[in-house]
């Protein structure tokens, strides 16, 4: 019985072992990371194999190279998204770093509202739209700014993650009331209605006015015409300094003459490797004309 004891010790103990990630592997799915969405993982050992271990075990793969293989092999791009889906941080909330909301209402969509009287177009990409939040923010700002002429106009925001799971949590757009309670009361009445629940649903008019698309910022802009305002906020502090230039300059040249770049307003640019303009802490416009 002791050594019927000890076998089961000893493979409870290599059980455990096969979760713990080697640095080789570590190395490959930081490396790819990197490679294909510019996330830079490189210091971040402990939560990739926190974050995949499970996921890994239940799919029955023997380590973490036998995972990134199908990866790699996946011609559906199932697993990858998988991967994506689970080493991306989704964290927001409705009226985070609020005064750009109001710098938006005050500044931006007035000088929109001038440069386009003609087309009735406003162009506005909310680059990391995670559960929808942000997106749904901007979109009740622009209906309360643009009030009864809202239907003259063609106000869809476009919003993109690269995460397939947190993007069908925003498409869904439901919300706990924990989560609204800094909405604003006449908000919370005019654009969610509540559910049997008790949680809170975006009204369809809201929704209409979002649309939201699986997107690698990595990736060729597909963009047609030029934009009018980027948010990009809370996404390049998992960038490295190149591959954040590189982002920050595809962003400046698909800007209107005038636009705006908005980030983080913990996040940082650099001065001398970018072209735009500071307009204040975390806004940044491109040059006019």
């Amino acid at each position: 019985m002791k050594s019927d004891g000890i076998t089961i010790l000893i493979l409870h103990i290599a059980n455990e072992v096969i979760g713990l990630i080697t640095d080789e592997e570590f190395t490959r799915i930081s490396t790819y990371m990197k490679r294909h969405y510019g996330i830079d993982m490189s210091q971040k050992k402990v939560i990739v194999n926190g974050r995949l271990e499970n996921y890994i075990r239940s799919g029955g793969w023997g380590s973490f190279n036998e995972f990134m293989n199908a990866v790699e092999q996946d011609k559906t791009g199932k697993q990858e998204k998988m991967l994506v889906n689970l080493l991306t941080t989704n964290h927001t909330y409705f009226m985070r770093e609020f005064e750009q909301f109001d710098f938006l209402r005050k500044e931006i969509l007035p000088w929109i509202k001038n440069k386009e009287s003609n087309t009735k177009d406003v162009r506005i990409w909310c680059g990391a739209a995670s559960s929808g939040e942000e997106p749904y923010m901007i979109a009740m700002v622009l209906a309360d700014f643009f009030g009864m002429e809202r239907k003259q106009w063609d106000l869809r925001i476009l919003a993109t993650d690269v995460s397939t799971g947190i993007l069908k949590q925003a498409i869904a757009g439901i919300y706990t009331a924990q989560q609204l309670e800094n909405v604003p009361q006449q908000w919370k009445r005019q654009f969610f209605r509540q559910t049997k629940d008790g949680k809170y649903a975006a009204i369809d008019d809201l929704k209409k006015g979002v649309l939201f698309r699986q997107f690698n910022l990595m990736s060729q802009f597909p963009f047609k015409r030029k934009l009018h305002t980027v948010f990009l906020r809370n996404v390049m502090i998992y960038f490295d300094d190149d591959t954040k230039r590189q982002l920050v300059q595809k962003v400046y040249d698909f800007l209107e003459p005038g636009g705006y770049l908005l980030i983080g307003t913990t996040e940082t640019l650099d001065r001398s490797a970018t072209p735009f303009e500071i307009v204040q802490p975390s806004i940044f416009r491109k040059k006019e004309g």
